[in-house]
């Protein structure tokens, strides 16, 4: 059906007038009739998809109301009427019995066309009745009188009859001659209902004439237009068309408004103006018009008091000039209304009082193509040119200053850099020699201080050993080699004293470094040589080098208390504790981010006192601002707390208070009593409980200890309705058999339908884009290209590689060239736009790698996982219980359960598959990691051809700048040429835009022709954004998407 509404509108119409309602089938039969039904209509796939959701009532209805009127008359009932009209054979007084019902007969099968499904209508145009051929015969005849009127032909009858015959031969001649074009020739104008015109027939078609049968035979023909199917018949008709443009000549303003409002409509189908221009040619000659459209514009300007026409005829001329795609043929048609006296009357015509005809001469005027204006605007735009040439050419040069200003100021920057570095090094050398030396300087000071301290016990060993010898206890004696022997005089015990102390000087002094000492032997008894003397132990520090060395001071005593936390407690204790404020009224809550008390210490909270400001304030005005709503008089709280506690004796409470508050909560959103709960719960029935309170209620499973309080208050024997109501639910909620279980499966039931249609959308994103990235050969190919250039750069210092990761594409962007105006991924698509212009639309083989990279495919193979163990519970518990409402659900789920899993595994393996095809490991590349790359390197690549193009043109703009200048230079002549030139760029410029935007009406769908009439009376046609398609049939406020 061409429109819904109207089917709407008749079942409720029909189901009034019903007296008797027929009962209703079963559902099995509604539906299959309904089906039948909804075939019948051709609706559009959309309202097809409205009606299926009604209910079985209005199915019933619809199907009723069909049924019944489908039987009222078929096709060819009409067909053998419109034929007994046309049969010359009648005699006249029987034609006019006859004639009598013909606006009727006409006007139910305008209805039956409008409102009956696609098979009538077929049926009543396909070859066996030629309703079509019948219906423009009989519109011919109808007008073959109005004809002869509109030429004066009304003196005599037969004189009518002569110039009838001439009229008629005229226009076999004008048939057989044939035309310039095909479509010409198949479009001339043939009576249809004979050769030639008798008297009678005459006469027979001005009693037709004087009756509204034309207006009804357009309505019809516009029915049968509203379909495709009858729309392609009427175009290829050789006579339709002709016919209804012919019908202009009617008396009726009515009938030629409708007549010119679908000529309007169809001029906006593609092909539809040619055929529209073809039949006013027709018109013109077989109405000998010197002019075409002249008597259009003759019956625009005579009939001035018809407003409806007049709208109608403007709205006809506007689509019919402006609705084409050649600017010139547009520039033609509108001459040619011009030459008529459009303009003139336009003019007298625009200050019309009416708003309709007002709206349709203005859009007229808005879209008519001055051409003086286009060369005015032109010869502006050269202005506009050449002062954009001068702006252009200073902006390059203030760039050219700006650019040599900021490498001058790079460069500076750069040396500065390279001064610092090399102060920075020459400092770092300085601070090494300066330790260095200072480290010699101790030593070396180190060294005299021991030199002078040996020096001084040499200078002592030397006086002793003087000493020694005048005491005859030692005797000196000086060897050939410097150094001096020590002999020990005397024998004895008396002797071993001072040998004693004698070797102890030699060790000292032998120690000191200075002159070699010889062992001392015993002058009466010759021994053995004495061993060597141990090593000299270390020299002590010398006084110098103990006052220089600071001594570290003592650590300092320890704070009174042990601990930080002592600390702490002083600090804390030095904070003043504020004491509660008591409100008169309840206020609201201020939900702050507050300090604790050990973070404002240092801060300005630590300096101010608010308690002080309260002082200040007015407190009981600000309560009375914000007290919250809802709040008696001050209330006396000792009393209110004495009575709460007397409310609260009357109620035992077993839960704890939060948990019974938010447990009252969660049961006033079932709004139901605690036994239906329970009971909906051991039945599993989810329409009594909705999953989401399932899903709140498992935060109340009982615990251990409220069960057991739960059975202690039972044996105890006490009453139940003592207990508090939500103590009384637990209660009963913890009796229920697998309490746990049994609410596991709820909300498994509940939410697997949700789950399983969130899940699978993610999967096949996953299979579908895995499959596409693997099996791409144009992928394949750019990751060839980039492997190339890859290894030419690398090779000769890394050597040539045989892959790479993924990540590196990320990469292309941030390698640049020299000029670091180009980075390899823009050099990439060039290359590949260049020399493999195949692949420049790589990405469109990458279907969906932008929601598989949203997929966390470990994420959804868990809830995958969890799934299948609910199943398993669910199973475990069919088999142990037999629950009708389980049964139904494992019988329709668990073959979901199982194609999603099978899904999962498919896409767990295609994605192995994909990540390790391409050298990647799917434990470290995740969907979520492996397809963004995909996305942002193709984001990249689009952004890297846009700016190529960009260049390109900038490129090629400069080129033509610089080869003007020269032309410019060479030779004067050239700045008008250059003009023209620029005039002919506007009016390209002006054709590709038309060709841009051009997008047909017609889509090939029922209900266009309705439309586009219907749209056309709401909103004038406008020719600025596109020619046929204008921008409200692409208003989704007013028109079908689908027809744009």
């Amino acid at each position: 059906m061409g429109n819904i509404e109207s089917v709407d509108g008749q079942s409720e119409m029909k189901h009034h007038i019903m007296p008797l309602k027929v009962p209703m089938p079963d559902p099995t039969e509604l539906e299959e009739r309904f089906a039948i039904v909804l075939n019948s209509m051709n609706l559009p796939p959309d309202k097809a998809r409205l009606l299926r959701q009604y209910d079985n009532e209005k199915k019933w209805d619809l199907i009723c109301d069909q049924e019944r009127f489908q039987v009222k008359n078929p096709p060819h009932t009409y067909i053998q009427k419109l034929r007994g009209y046309l049969d010359p054979r009648v005699t006249r007084k029987k034609f006019r019995r006859r004639v009598q019902e013909s606006t009727k007969v006409l006007r139910e099968l305008e209805i039956s066309l409008r409102t009956n499904h696609i098979g009538w209508v077929r049926e009543f145009l396909n070859d066996e009745n030629r309703g079509l051929d019948i219906l423009v015969e009989y519109l011919s005849f109808a007008q073959c009188a109005v004809m002869l009127d509109f030429e004066g032909l009304e003196i005599g009858e037969d004189f009518s009859l002569d110039k009838a015959k001439s009229w008629s031969r005229s226009i076999e001649d004008l048939h057989q001659n044939g035309c310039n074009t095909l479509v010409r020739s198949a479009r001339q104008s043939v009576l249809r209902y004979g050769s030639t015109a008798n008297s009678k027939t005459i006469k027979n078609s001005r009693l037709v004439s004087q009756k509204d049968d034309v207006h009804v035979c357009i309505m019809c023909l516009r029915a049968i237009m509203n379909y495709q199917y009858g729309f392609n018949l009427v175009m290829s008709h050789a006579h339709a068309v002709n016919e209804i443009a012919l019908s202009l000549n009617n008396k009726n303003s009515r009938t030629k408004a409708l007549v010119l409002e679908l000529l309007a409509a169809v001029c906006l189908v593609r092909g539809g103006h040619e055929i529209i221009l073809s039949a006013f040619d027709n018109f013109k000659e077989v109405c000998k018009e010197k002019h075409r459209f002249e008597k259009l514009m003759e019956y625009f300007r005579s009939e001035d008091g018809n407003i409806d026409f007049m709208v109608a005829c403007m709205q006809f001329i506007n689509i019919v000039v402006h609705s084409v795609e050649d600017m010139n043929f547009r520039v033609h048609l509108q001459y040619e209304f011009t030459k008529l006296g459009l303009d003139d009357f336009l003019e007298k015509s625009k200050h019309t009082e009416s708003d309709k005809l007002s709206v349709q001469i203005q859009a007229y005027l808005d879209n008519v193509f001055d051409v003086g204006g286009l060369l005015e605007d032109a010869e502006t735009k050269n202005v506009a040119l050449e002062k954009v040439d001068e702006l252009e050419e200073h902006l390059s040069h203030v760039t050219e200053k700006l650019l040599d200003v900021e490498n001058e100021t790079i460069m500076k920057v750069a040396d500065l850099e390279k001064q610092l570095l090399h102060k920075d090094k020459e400092l770092s050398a300085i601070k090494e020699t300066y330790e260095s030396a200072s480290t010699q300087v101790h030593t070396l000071r180190r060294m005299i201080q021991e030199k002078d301290a040996a020096f001084q016990r040499h200078n002592n060993i030397e006086k002793r050993l003087l000493e020694m010898e005048q005491q005859g206890t030692i005797r000196l004696r000086k060897q050939p080699d410097g150094d001096i022997a020590i002999e020990a005089l005397g024998g004895g015990a008396a002797a071993g004293a001072p040998l004693r102390d004698l070797n102890s000087l030699t060790a000292s002094m032998s120690g000191t470094g200075g002159p070699g000492v010889t062992s001392i032997a015993p002058i009466e008894a010759v021994s053995p040589p004495p061993p060597p003397p141990p090593p000299p132990p270390p020299a002590p520090p010398l006084p110098s080098e103990v006052e220089c060395v600071p001594i570290p001071p003592p650590p300092p005593p320890p704070l009174p208390g042990s601990s930080p936390s002592v600390i702490l407690s002083v600090g804390l204790s030095a904070i003043r504790i504020k004491k509660p404020i008591k409100t008169k009224f309840r206020l609201p809550v201020f939900n702050w981010a507050a300090l604790k008390p050990n973070q404002i210490n240092g801060t300005v909270f630590n300096e101010i006192d608010d308690e002080r400001v309260l002082e200040e304030l007015d407190l009981e005005k600000f309560e009375e601002l914000f007290k919250t709503k809802a709040q008696g008089p001050v209330v006396d709280l000792s009393c209110s707390k004495s009575k709460v506690s007397q409310k609260a004796i009357n109620k035992v409470q077993l839960l704890d208070s939060n948990r019974s508050k938010n447990l009252a909560i969660t049961l006033r959103k079932a709004n139901k009593t605690t036994e239906e709960i329970c009971k909906a719960i051991q039945t599993f029935d989810l329409k009594a409980l909705p999953v989401d309170f399932v899903e709140c209620l498992m935060r109340f499973l009982p615990t251990d200890a409220e069960s057991k309080l739960m059975r202690q208050y039972e044996r105890e024997r006490r009453p139940l309705d003592q207990l508090a109501e939500e103590d009384r639910f637990m209660l009963f909620f913890s009796k229920i058999e697998r309490l746990t279980q049994r609410m596991s499966i709820i909300t498994f039931v509940g939410n697997f339908s949700d789950n399983v249609n969130m899940l699978t959308p993610q999967l096949n994103a996953i299979i579908a884009a895995s499959a596409s990235v693997k099996s791409s050969p144009k992928l394949k190919k750019i990751l060839e290209i980039i492997l190339a250039v890859g290894n030419y750069m690398n090779s000769s210092k890394r050597g040539s590689v045989y892959g790479f990761k993924l990540q590196s594409l990320d990469l292309l962007l941030d390698t640049k060239s020299t000029d670091r105006k180009m980075t390899l991924l823009h050099y990439i698509a060039l290359v590949v736009k260049e020399k493999y212009p195949e692949l420049a639309t790589f990405y469109n083989e990458l279907h969906f790698v932008d929601k598989a990279a949203a997929v966390s495919l470990e994420n959804v193979l868990l809830d995958v996982k969890e799934l299948g163990k609910g199943m398993d519970l669910v199973r475990r518990e069919c088999s142990l219980h037999d629950h009708a409402i389980l049964k139904s659900f494992h019988q329709t789920s668990d073959t979901q359960l199982d194609k999603l899993q099978k899904d999962a595994k498919t896409a767990e393996e295609a994605f192995n598959n994909v990540v390790h095809y391409f050298g990647e490991s799917p434990k470290t590349t995740p969907p979520s990691v492996f397809f963004p790359v995909f996305v942002r390197f193709i984001r990249a690549y689009k952004e890297a051809l846009e700016e190529n193009e960009l260049k390109k043109k900038q490129e090629e703009a400069m080129r033509e700048k610089l080869l003007a200048q020269e032309a410019k230079q060479q030779d004067p002549k050239v700045q008008a040429q250059k003009k023209r030139l620029q005039q002919q760029d506007l009016i390209a410029e002006l054709r590709r835009r038309q060709a841009k935007d051009h997008r047909p009406v017609y889509e090939g769908k029922d209900g266009t022709i309705e439309d586009i009439i219907t749209v056309l009376k709401s909103v004038p046609f406008t020719a600025r954004t596109a020619k046929r398609g204008s921008r409200f049939f692409c208003d989704t406020n007013l028109f079908d998407e689908s027809i744009c």
